[in-house]
């Protein structure tokens, strides 16, 4: 009697979870009229088939996060002027490490003109850009390749950006977490971040409008202080944009604020 009712419950939890990336238990709870234990237990079952991943509190749709081909066309605009922002803060003779992505190939873009910088990456995009300005020392942080970023990443990589330090650290993020939190698709991704913040003296995290509606599963464990999220604008009434903004002090490209 009960299976029916199960399996139509699953189906719903997958639709919501394609339609809002993420669903909680409380709401799913009221919504099926049940126990939020026989939602804890319908989450489970769906994340041991490989469906969902289960976080404190509910669930999130599976992360596949599109290829950087793709994401370089994604607002491709306000990407450039998150890059020219995040460029006006290099100062000349600087060592920088930049991370990989599609937002901070737009800074590396922004840069290709400037001279007497050494710069630190793991992206290969960036890395063969930077590498044709003859001014610019450029630094490949090696590893096993991610082919959908383009970019390093690995236990050589970790052990690469242990032997550096820099001026600053330009790092992306999967997401932003309702409670304002930077977040990723894999713990590898996340610590790799983590590390290339705690290389540096000071760090910003680029990230555009669409991150604060993006729910990646993993916390980036960033301890190393945040100079700033760089943004090319705050989404109005959304919980993870006003959330960071009591966190982090947010420079939003362009803005004369």
């Amino acid at each position: 009697m009960s299976r029916p009712l199960a399996v139509d419950r699953h189906g719903h939890i997958l639709q919501a979870l394609e339609t809002h990336g993420s669903v909680s238990v409380a709401d799913l709870a009221e919504r099926f009229n049940v126990s939020m234990e026989t939602i804890r237990r319908d989450l489970k079952l769906l994340a041991e088939e490989g469906r969902l991943v289960t976080v404190h509190g509910g669930a999130h749709r599976l992360s596949n996060e599109p290829s950087l081909s793709r994401r370089n066309i994604e607002n491709a605009e306000g990407k450039a002027a998150i890059g020219r922002a995040a460029a006006a803060l290099v100062e000349d003779g600087m060592a920088i490490l930049i991370d990989s992505g599609s937002t901070t190939l737009a800074l590396a873009q922004a840069l290709s003109s400037r001279a007497d910088l050494t710069v630190l990456t793991n992206s290969l995009p960036i890395g063969l850009l930077l590498a044709r300005t003859k001014a610019i020392k450029t630094v490949l942080l090696g590893g096993e390749i991610e082919p959908n970023d383009e970019a390093a990443f690995g236990l050589d990589t970790l052990d690469l950006i242990a032997k550096y330090r820099v001026d600053v650290a330009f790092i992306g993020a999967g997401g932003i977490s309702e409670a304002g939190q930077f977040t990723d698709y894999t713990r590898l991704a996340a610590e790799q971040r983590a590390r290339m913040a705690g290389a540096a003296k000071a760090t910003y995290v680029l990230a555009d409008h669409t991150k604060f509606s993006k729910r990646t599963p993993v916390p980036i464990p960033i301890t190393a202080p945040i100079a700033g999220l760089i943004t090319d604008l705050l989404p109005k009434g959304e919980p993870a944009a006003v959330a960071a903004s009591r966190l982090w002090t947010i420079h939003v490209a362009g803005s004369k604020a």
